[in-house]
């Protein structure tokens, strides 16, 4: 996960107070040794594939998300999924399972790399092929970190929505912006495209679902990161 998504993702948790928390996949740790240097009294779990002890995690679970989060992981006010779902194959299930899991009132934060980002859209035409996940004949092998399923914002309000969750929000950061000319070319026409559905909106929903695809941080960010609340 880079840098500035990591800031991204802390600067946005800093101005609200959550009691509990799970990091899952948590990794190597950063986002518990992010928030102890906040001094928070945030309460961290965590669930990994391959880590069954880390610092900074009151407890810390080795599980395959895959088959979701554990039985007996609690209810949480929080739950990060910080660049995890490119890994997993049953992202409805894991999805599920963490609104099983999170209080009613509480907060589920995604991150992953975004396949709108234009260099990934213009290497998908040429070559049919994004460059993550990269292809992967004779590569599967259960079990390992591969990364392989690409995600779009509406791929992801999709699965949120059937998950129980709200319309996911951005999280905006400094990677969203575009650093090349043929960058901007490449963002106008969805640009325009959303704007116009965006007009013809029937539904107060289908007009925030359109306004959201306009934005800068989908068409032009390397990452996507959304934050969504269960719906009650």
């Amino acid at each position: 996960m880079q840098k500035s998504s990591k800031q991204a993702v802390l600067g946005f948790l800093g101005g609200q107070t959550f009691k509990s928390g799970l990091d899952c996949p948590s990794g190597n740790g950063w986002l518990a040794h992010s928030l102890a240097k906040e001094k928070t009294d945030l309460e961290l779990d965590g669930v990994d594939l391959y880590v069954d002890e880390a610092e900074g995690y009151r407890k810390i679970w080795q599980a395959d998300l895959d088959d979701g989060l554990p039985d007996e992981a609690g209810k949480y006010d929080l739950i990060c999924c910080c660049e995890g779902i490119e890994h997993v194959g049953n992202l409805l299930g894991l999805l599920r399972s963490c609104r099983k899991h999170l209080n009613e009132d509480g907060l589920l934060i995604v991150t992953t790399p975004n396949v709108w980002f234009p260099q990934a859209r213009l290497q998908y035409f040429l070559r049919g092929f994004f460059p993550s996940p990269p292809p992967l004949g004779d590569k599967i092998k259960p079990g390992t970190h591969i990364y392989i399923t690409p995600w779009s914002y509406p791929q992801l309000y999709v699965y949120l929505k059937l998950a129980g969750f709200d319309v996911p929000e951005i999280i905006s950061e400094p990677l969203s912006r575009p650093k090349h000319f043929h960058e901007r070319l490449l963002g106008i026409p969805g640009k325009f495209y959303s704007r116009r559905k965006v007009r013809k909106a029937m539904t107060d929903e289908e007009r925030r679902y359109w306004q959201i695809t306009s934005q800068n941080e989908l068409l032009y960010g390397r990452h996507l990161i959304v934050y969504s609340r269960p719906v009650t």
